[in-house]
C-alpha cells in the first residue's frame, strides 16, 4: 500500500508531504483545483516518461517521493528487486524520481539508482490506477482475456503458455536461420569444392614463399657465388706452385718464429697464443667456405621449377585475393569447413525439427487446457460480472463472454469478446452498445473483480463515477467501500455519494499568495469535511439542506 507521499516543485506543488492510511481514501476537489497533478506526479515516480514541463517555474528540478509497504511474502516482487540488487528491506519501498531542467530523470529505489523500466516493473505490482480514459480498455481483447484468466487462476499456466511460445519462436527462427544457411551453401557448393580441390592440390607450406625466393636468388647467382668461395679457398691453400703464399702458410711460419722468441721474451707468448687461435678459426671458416662450395648448384633445370612455382603461389594470390601462403592455407581450411558445415548443418537442421515438434506439442497441450479452463470459467465469470452490473442498476442487463478460436499465441488459442446489453436482448459487442455511464459502471464492476484475483495492494480510480449519478452513485461507492475493505483504494471523485464512504477524505486545492498560485493538498475531519460534501451536494453555495444531507451521507455525523 501507498503509505507517503512527498512532492517539490512539480508543476503547481511547491512542497507536500503527506501520509495515506489503509482502506478507501477520498480525494476530492474543485475542477481545475489540481487533482489531477497529484496524479500526475504518482504517475511520474512509477516511471512515466518526464520532462522539464513538470518542473515548478521558479526551481531547478523537482522530486516526487513515494513509500510503499509490500506484500512481505510477494516472492516474484522480491525477485524483481534482487535481480537489479536493490535492497529488498522486508517489502519496506520507497520510490523517488528526480527531474532536472537539463539531463535524463534520475530514479531511485531504497537509494539504489534505477531505471525508469524498474520503476514500471514495480508499479504494476504495487499500485494499478484506474483513469478516466481507461474504460476504453474494455474494447482491448487482450485486457479482456487477461480479466477472464484473472478469474480462472490461470497466471502460472499463462506463465508456462508464454515460456514455451518463447521457445518454440526460438527454435523455428533457429530452424529458419539453418534453412537458409543450407541453401546458400547448397548454391555455392560447386564453386566452392573447385576452389578448395585446387587449394588442396597445390601442397601449400606457411613459409614456403620466403624459402623458394632464398633459393631463386642463390641458384640466379650460382655463378657468382661459386667463383667467390673459390677464390677465398684458393686465398688458404695456395701452395709453392701459386702465385703466392697461403694464409695458413703464413700463419704456420709466424707462429714458429714467434716460439723462438717467447723463449728469450715470455711475454710474447700471449701474441703467439692469439696467432694460434686466429689459425683454428680460419681453419674453421674455410671448411665452411668449401663446404658451401660443394653444396651450391648450378642447376637451370632447379632455377626454373624454383621460379614456375612461385609463379603458381602469385597466381593463386591473385586469384583467391591473399597476400600470404598463410592466407591462401587459411582459405582452404575455410572452405574445408563451408564444405563440412553442409553435412553439419543438415544434421542440426533435422535435430531442430525434432525439438519444434516436440515444443509445439507441449504448447498445443498448454493451449487446449487453458482452453479449457475458460471455456469452464467463463459463464460463472459472466454471471458474476452481470450481477454487480445489476446491482449498480441495471436491472435488466445481460452480461455475456464469448470464446472465439485464435492462431496460436503466447496466451493460447483463444480470443474473448465481452457482450453487453442494457435491455436483455440481443447482446453485442460492449465497446459498441455501452454508454458512459454504462462503461464506468462496467468496468468498476471488473476492477471489483480483478483485486479480488490480482492481490494488487492499491488501486486508484480517476473519476470512475463519470456519468452516474443519484442510488447508482450510493452503489458505486458501496462497491469501491467494499474493495478498501482487503485493499487500499483511492477515489478521486466528484460523487458525494461515494466521498462519503472513505475512511479518509482528502481536499485538493489552490492558493495564492498574490504572486503565484500552487495546489495543496489536505486531510478534512470533523466539520471541514462535512463541508465539502456538503459543497459537493449544492455547488458553489453551501445551504443548511446540503449540510443535513451531508451529515447524514456521513453516516449522522
Amino acid at each position: 500500500m501507498l503509505r507517503r507521499l512527498y512532492v517539490k516543485n512539480y508543476v503547481l506543488i511547491d512542497s507536500l508531504e503527506i501520509q495515506f492510511p489503509e482502506g478507501l481514501v477520498i480525494i476530492t476537489g474543485q475542477t481545475g483545483a489540481g487533482k489531477s497533478i497529484i496524479l500526475g506526479s504518482i504517475s511520474l515516480v512509477l516511471g512515466a516518461k518526464a520532462d522539464a514541463s513538470v518542473i515548478g517555474e521558479t526551481a531547478d528540478n523537482c522530486v516526487v517521493e513515494a513509500e510503499f509497504d509490500a506484500d512481505q511474502d510477494d516472492m516474484a516482487l522480491k525477485e524483481l528487486l534482487e535481480e537489479n540488487d536493490v535492497e529488498w528491506d522486508d517489502g519496506h519501498l520507497v520510490l523517488r524520481r528526480v527531474v532536472g531542467r537539463s539531463g535524463r530523470p534520475r530514479a531511485f529505489v531504497n537509494d539504489s539508482p534505477v531505471n525508469a523500466h524498474l520503476l514500471s516493473a514495480l508499479s504494476s505490482k504495487l499500485i494499478d490506477i484506474h483513469s478516466q480514459h481507461q474504460t476504453l480498455l474494455l474494447s482491448d481483447r487482450r485486457f479482456q482475456l487477461s480479466v477472464l484468466d484473472h478469474f480462472a487462476g490461470n497466471s502460472s499456466l499463462l506463465a508456462e503458455c508464454s515460456e514455451t511460445y518463447r521457445q518454440y519462436q526460438s527454435l523455428k527462427s533457429e530452424l529458419e536461420d539453418i534453412e537458409s544457411r543450407i541453401l546458400k551453401v547448397e548454391a555455392e557448393k560447386e564453386y566452392n569444392e573447385t576452389r578448395y580441390t585446387q587449394l588442396e592440390a597445390a601442397g601449400l607450406k606457411p613459409g614456403e614463399l620466403e624459402e623458394l625466393e632464398e633459393e631463386q636468388r642463390q641458384l640466379a647467382n650460382a655463378e657468382d657465388i661459386k667463383e667467390n668461395l673459390f677464390a677465398v679457398e684458393n686465398y688458404f691453400t695456395a701452395g709453392d706452385s701459386d702465385a703466392g703464399i697461403s694464409v695458413d702458410a703464413v700463419l704456420r711460419e709466424t707462429e714458429k718464429r714467434l716460439e723462438k722468441v717467447a723463449a728469450i721474451i715470455p711475454s710474447v707468448s700471449s701474441l703467439l697464443d692469439r696467432v694460434s687461435s686466429c689459425r683454428v678459426e680460419l681453419d674453421d671458416v674455410i671448411s665452411e667456405v668449401s663446404s658451401l662450395n660443394s653444396r651450391m648448384e648450378l642447376s637451370q633445370d632447379r632455377l626454373q621449377a624454383v621460379e614456375e612455382r612461385m609463379s603458381f603461389l602469385y597466381g593463386l594470390f591473385s586469384k583467391f585475393a591473399c597476400r600470404t601462403v598463410e592466407e591462401l592455407v587459411a582459405e582452404r581450411d575455410r572452405l574445408g569447413e563451408v564444405l563440412y558445415d553442409s553435412a553439419s548443418l543438415e544434421s542440426r537442421r533435422d535435430g531442430i525439427k525434432v525439438s519444434l515438434e516436440k515444443c509445439n506439442g507441449r504448447l498445443v497441450r498448454i493451449a487446449d487446457k487453458l482452453h479449457s479452463r475458460r471455456c469452464k470459467a467463463a459463464p460463472e465469470f459472466a454471471k458474476a460480472i452481470q450481477d454487480s452490473i445489476r446491482f449498480l442498476e441495471l436491472e435488466h442487463a445481460v452480461f455475456e463472454v464469448e470464446l472465439q478460436d485464435a492462431p496460436v499465441s503466447a496466451s493460447g488459442k483463444d480470443a474473448v469478446m465481452f457482450k453487453f446489453s442494457s435491455t436483455g436482448r440481443n447482446a453485442v459487442d460492449v465497446a459498441k452498445c455501452a454508454s458512459g455511464g454504462e462503461l464506468s459502471r462496467i468496468m468498476l464492476c471488473l476492477k471489483d473483480m480483478m483485486a479480488r484475483y490480482t492481490k494488487m495492494p492499491t488501486m486508484i480510480f480517476d473519476e470512475i463515477d463519470t456519468g452516474v449519478s443519484g442510488s447508482v452513485a450510493d452503489k458505486m461507492g458501496t462497491m469501491i467501500c467494499g474493495m478498501g475493505q482487503y485493499m487500499q483504494v483511492f477515489a478521486i471523485t466528484h460523487l458525494p455519494q461515494v466521498a462519503a464512504k472513505g475512511n479518509a477524505h482528502y481536499l485538493v486545492s489552490k492558493e495564492t499568495d498574490g504572486q503565484r498560485t500552487h495546489t495543496v493538498i489536505k486531510k478534512l475531519s470533523g466539520e471541514q469535511r462535512v463541508l465539502e460534501v456538503a459543497r459537493m451536494l449544492s455547488g458553489s453555495t453551501v445551504t443548511e439542506t446540503a449540510v443535513a444531507n451531508a451529515k447524514s451521507l456521513l453516516g449522522g455525523y
